[in-house]
């Protein structure tokens, strides 16, 4: 059973939606978040932080190190940020934060062509998926560049 994992940004603007893998870490694991906007994030710290896009995390490394080292056999100085967010032990819900509201519109007009013709929406639906992941990465979000 997923649990839903939300957390507010550190100046209190953003609240965003984690998807922890296998529940192998608890919510404790993500220490601060700042969106673009949060004052702070500027003392980045690259052995317990990752940025992406402007957004950064901040992980409770000895809680991270312990429980993924511990539980998936892999050695303590493998468990970085980045293993943690790319392996998706602790990353967005979403491609990045914000993204279901961002897509809405978009996606509620192509959805509305699987009552009237089915070819044509499997086609926009694909041909908008692959589109939207090839500008993602062109932005540098983390996920859809490792997708």
């Amino acid at each position: 059973m997923c649990m839903a994992v939300f957390k507010k940004c550190e100046c209190g603007a953003q609240t965003v939606q984690f998807h922890l893998r296998d529940n192998l870490l608890q919510q404790d694991v993500i220490s601060r978040l700042y969106c673009p906007s949060c004052p702070g994030g500027e003392s980045f710290n690259q052995a317990a932080m990752i940025n992406d896009n402007g957004w950064i995390i901040e992980y409770d490394m000895i809680l991270a190190v312990d429980a993924i080292s511990r539980n998936k056999l892999v050695s303590p100085e493998m468990v970085t940020p980045e293993y943690i967010f790319d392996l998706g032990y602790c990353t967005w819900l979403e491609t990045y934060p914000g993204e279901k509201t961002d897509i809405h519109d978009e996606r509620e007009a192509i959805l509305k062509l699987r009552e009237t013709n089915q070819q044509m929406y499997l086609k926009e639906i694909m041909a908008w998926n692959i589109k939207r992941l090839e500008e993602l990465k062109t932005k540098g979000w983390r996920k859809a560049v490792f997708a």
